[in-house]
C-alpha cells in the first residue's frame, strides 16, 4: 500500500493498495482505502502463517448498497484502517468471482450468528478456518450492534490472549462445515406425493393479499412459481396457476419492476412489492423473464409477454457487451445515494408535463408530495388504465396513449441523469441462465433478433470462457479468470440445450454434451453422489462444498438433474438418467421437508415423473420447418422433447434415436408426435400439429 506524496494533486487518491491491479470492479472500489488489502491468494495466506496473524476476510459485491456504506464508514477511515493493518492480514473477495469461498464462509457465519448477508465479515486462523464473524458492522455502536472498532479490538485481543479458545472455536466450525457436506440418498420411492406435498406447503404459506411468500423483505420466488406452473400443467389445479398469475401481476405493477426501463430490481423491502432494493442482477432478470414467458404461454395474456420482452430488451440495451456477453449487475446507488436514478418528485413531473397531463401521470404511477421512499417516489401502477380512464373521463385509448407517451418522456428524462454503476464482469453461469431465456423467447415469441442474441452469446462463451474443454468462471478485460464451478458447467450446458431445441442446430447439443461429460469428470462425488460445487483441483478451500438449495439462483445440482433427464431422453444415453436420479434421491427427504428451498429440484422431479410429449420435425431446410417449429413451441409443454432434422443429416440421426425411421411425407416438412409410447399420425401442416398438441 502506497500513500501519495505531499506534492500529489488534491484530486488524486491519498492511498493505493494491491486491489488496484484486480479486474473486479468491487475490489477496485476498495483500491484507494488506507486498508492494506490483499486479494485472496497465496501471498496473503503465506504472510498470515509467517506472522501468525488472523485474517480479516471481507466479502461483498459491486451492487451491494451496504457494502458501499461499510466502505465509506470504515474502510476509508484511517483510524479503523490502522487497527486492521496492525492486527490482521486483510483480504477482500468479490463473491461473484469466488462463490465457493462465499458459500463456505457464509455457511460459517450463519452457523455462528443465525443470520448472514453482505458485506460478510469473517475472521480466520492462518489455516483459513473461521472462528468469528458477522455481516455489516457500523463505525460506532448503533442499531443494537457493536462498532467495528470494538469488534476489531476484541478479536485481536482474543487471538493474542486465548489461542486455545480460538482453536476450539475454529475446530467446532470446521467440523460443522464438514458435516454439511455429508449426504445420503433416500431408499424411498420418488413419487408424485412429493409434488403434492410441496404444492400444499406453498399454498399454506402463500400471501393472499400481495402475492409471493414471506414478509419483508420479499424476494421473487421464480423457481417456486416455475414448479407451480408445472404442477398446474400436471394436475389442472387452478389454484396453482392463480398463485403464479396473481404474484406476477403484483410484481409487474410494483416498484420492484422498473416501470420505465424494464427489468426487475433485486427484492422488495416491503411485502407489497413497492419499494425495492434498487440493484438489478442479471440472474434475477434471466429467471423472471423466463417465468413471465412461461406464464404468457399458459395464459395468453399480453401483460406477461410485455414484461418478458421489456426485461429482455433492458438486458440488450444496458447489460450486453458488444462481444455478445452479458454484464453482471447494475448498482443500487448513483451519486452516492440509493435509488437516486430511479425515483421522482411530484415537482419533476409537473416540470415535464402540462398540469392536466401531469395529474394523470401522477395518479397512474402513484406520485405524491410526500413520496413513498425518503420523500421521493418509486414509480408503480397505483391506478391501472381502466380506472384512470374513469377517473379522468377519458376513453381507454386516450388513457393508454397518454401513459405510453408519458413513459417514453420520463424514460428520456431519466436517461439524462447520472447512471448507477455497472459491474461489467461476464460470469459464465449467469450468462448461461440468460442464454436459456433468450433461446426460449426466440422460439416461443418467434423473435429472430432474440435468436441472434442467444447464438452470439453462446459463441462468445464457448470461444472466450473455455480453453481445451475447461470452463472459466469470469471473463473481464479480455481475460478468462478463475476455474469454472459446477454452476458454470450446468447453467451453460442447459442454455445450450435450450438453444438447440429452439433452433435445431446440432452444434449446440454437441457442446452441451461435451460440457456435461466434463462436468461429471470434474465435480461428481463418486462416494456419496451429487456434484461438488468446486472442481477437483481446488487447494485453497478448507472444505469442498456441495450446494443443493435453490436460492437466488437454482443450485447446480438441480439444473444438472433436469439437464441430464433431458439429455437422456434426447440421446437415449441411460447414464445421464442414472446421474439425475441419484441427485433426486439425495434431495428426496429435503424436498418433502423444505419444499420452498427446492423449486428447481421439484421441477426436475416433475420432469422425471412425467411422460413427455415427443415431437420430431423433419424438413428439407431449417426455414422450411419454421411453421411446424413455431407450433411445437407455442403451448406450455414443460416436459416436451423436441427433435429436429434438416436435409440428410447423418450426424443428427446417429446422435438422436428419435429420428430412427422418421422421414418426410411427400417431400414436405413433417411432424411426428408421440406420448406414452403411442404415436399419432404424422402431419405436414402446422394447424394439424397444433391440434395434436392441444
Amino acid at each position: 500500500m502506497t500513500p501519495m506524496n505531499q506534492e500529489a494533486r488534491a484530486n488524486e487518491p491519498r492511498y493505493t493498495n494491491r486491489l488496484i491491479n484486480e479486474t473486479s470492479p468491487y475490489l477496485r472500489q476498495h483500491a484507494h482505502n488506507p486498508v492494506d488489502w490483499y486479494p485472496w491468494g497465496e501471498e496473503a495466506i503465506e504472510r498470515a502463517r509467517r506472522e501468525n496473524k488472523p485474517i480479516l476476510l471481507s466479502i461483498g459485491y459491486s451492487a451491494c448498497h451496504w457494502c458501499h456504506v461499510m466502505e465509506r464508514e470504515s474502510f476509508a477511515s484511517e483510524e479503523i484502517a490502522r487497527l486492521m493493518n496492525e492486527n490482521f492480514i486483510n483480504i477482500k473477495v468479490d463473491r461473484e468471482e469466488r462463490p465457493d469461498l462465499d458459500q463456505i464462509y457464509m455457511n460459517a457465519v450463519q452457523m455462528m450468528t443465525g443470520h448472514g448477508g453482505w458485506p460478510l465479515t469473517v475472521f480466520l486462523t492462518p489455516d483459513l478456518v473461521p472462528f468469528y464473524g458477522g455481516t455489516y458492522f457500523p463505525p460506532e455502536d448503533r442499531y443494537g450492534m457493536p462498532s467495528f472498532r470494538r469488534v476489531l479490538l476484541a478479536v485481536a485481543e482474543a487471538y493474542r490472549n486465548d489461542p486455545e479458545g480460538i482453536k476450539r472455536s475454529a475446530w467446532s466450525v470446521l467440523s460443522a462445515l464438514r458435516r454439511m457436506n455429508v449426504t445420503q440418498a433416500s431408499s424411498e420411492l420418488l413419487s408424485t406425493e412429493i409434488l403434492e406435498r410441496a404444492y400444499a406447503s406453498l399454498s399454506r404459506s402463500f400471501d393472499q393479499v400481495y402475492g409471493g411468500w414471506g414478509r419483508a423483505p420479499k424476494f421473487p420466488a421464480a423457481m417456486n412459481m416455475e414448479f407451480l406452473l408445472r404442477f398446474y400443467h400436471r394436475t389442472r389445479r387452478s389454484a396453482a396457476l392463480e398463485m403464479v398469475t396473481f404474484t406476477c401481476r403484483r410484481m409487474a405493477e410494483g416498484g420492484i419492476y422498473d416501470q420505465l426501463g424494464g427489468g426487475f430490481h433485486r427484492y422488495s423491502t416491503d411485502e407489497r412489492w413497492l419499494v425495492p432494493h434498487f440493484e438489478k442482477m442479471l440472474y434475477d432478470n434471466a429467471l423472471l423473464s423466463l417465468l413471465y414467458l412461461h406464464v404468457y404461454q399458459v395464459t395468453g395474456e399480453i401483460l406477461f409477454r410485455r414484461i418478458c420482452e421489456e426485461t429482455l430488451d433492458w438486458v440488450v440495451r444496458e447489460m450486453r457487451d458488444e462481444s455478445g456477453g452479458f454484464y453482471s449487475t447494475q448498482d443500487a446507488d448513483s451519486e452516492g445515494e440509493e435509488g437516486k436514478f430511479f425515483v421522482w418528485t411530484r415537482k419533476e413531473i409537473f416540470e415535464l408535463f402540462e398540469p392536466g397531463e401531469a395529474e394523470i401521470v401522477c395518479a397512474h404511477f402513484g406520485i405524491t408530495e410526500t413520496g413513498n421512499f425518503e420523500g421521493r417516489n418509486v414509480l408503480h401502477i397505483a391506478r391501472p388504465i381502466e380506472a384512470l380512464a374513469d377517473d379522468f373521463h377519458l376513453s381507454l385509448e386516450e388513457a393508454q396513449r397518454i401513459i405510453e407517451n408519458a413513459r417514453r418522456r420520463l424514460f428520456v428524462a431519466r436517461e439524462r441523469r447520472p447512471r448507477p454503476g455497472r459491474d461489467e464482469k461476464i460470469l459464465t453461469s449467469w450468462n448461461g441462465l440468460m442464454l436459456q431465456s433468450f433461446a426460449e423467447a426466440a422460439a416461443i415469441l418467434d423473435r429472430d433478433d432474440y435468436r441472434e442474441i442467444a447464438e452470439r452469446n453462446a459463441r462468445f462463451l464457448l470461444e472466450h470462457a473455455r480453453h481445451d474443454g475447461h470452463l472459466y468462471h469470469v471473463y473481464k478485460d479480455g481475460r478468462a479468470l478463475f476455474d469454472g464451478y459446477l454452476d458454470d458447467y450446468a447453467f451453460l450446458a442447459r442454455g445450450l440445450l435450450a438453444l438447440h431445441e429452439a433452433t435445431g442446430t446440432l452444434e449446440w447439443l454437441e457442446e452441451a454434451l461435451a460440457l456435461s461429460e466434463r462436468m461429471i469428470e470434474e465435480f461428481w462425488d463418486e462416494e456419496q453422489g451429487g456434484f461438488f460445487y468446486a472442481g477437483r483441483n481446488r487447494d485453497d478451500l478448507i472444505v469442498r462444498p456441495k450446494d443443493f438449495f435453490d436460492n437466488a439462483t437454482p443450485s447446480g445440482n438441480s439444473v444438472a438433474a433436469e439437464l441430464f433427464l433431458r439429455l437422456a431422453r434426447l440421446t437415449g444415453r441411460e447414464e445421464f438418467n442414472r446421474y439425475a436420479v441419484s441427485i433426486l434421491r439425495l434431495l428426496r427427504d429435503a424436498m418433502l421437508s423444505y419444499p420452498s428451498a427446492f423449486g428447481g429440484a421439484l421441477s426436475a422431479l416433475d420432469l422425471y415423473l412425467s411422460d413427455p410429449v415427443e415431437i420430431v420435425i423433419i424438413a428439407p431446410t431449417k426455414e422450411a420447418g419454421r411453421e411446424l417449429r413455431r407450433k411445437a413451441w407455442r403451448p406450455f409443454l414443460p416436459n416436451r422433447v423436441l427433435v429436429q432434422s434438416f436435409g440428410e443429416d447423418e450426424r443428427a440421426r446417429k446422435l438422436l434415436p428419435l429420428l430412427d425411421g422418421r422421414a418426410m411425407r411427400e417431400g414436405r416438412p413433417t411432424a411426428y408426435v408421440c406420448q406414452n409410447r403411442v404415436c399419432r399420425e404424422p402431419v405436414t401442416s402446422a394447424d394439424e400439429l397444433a391440434q395434436q398438441l392441444a
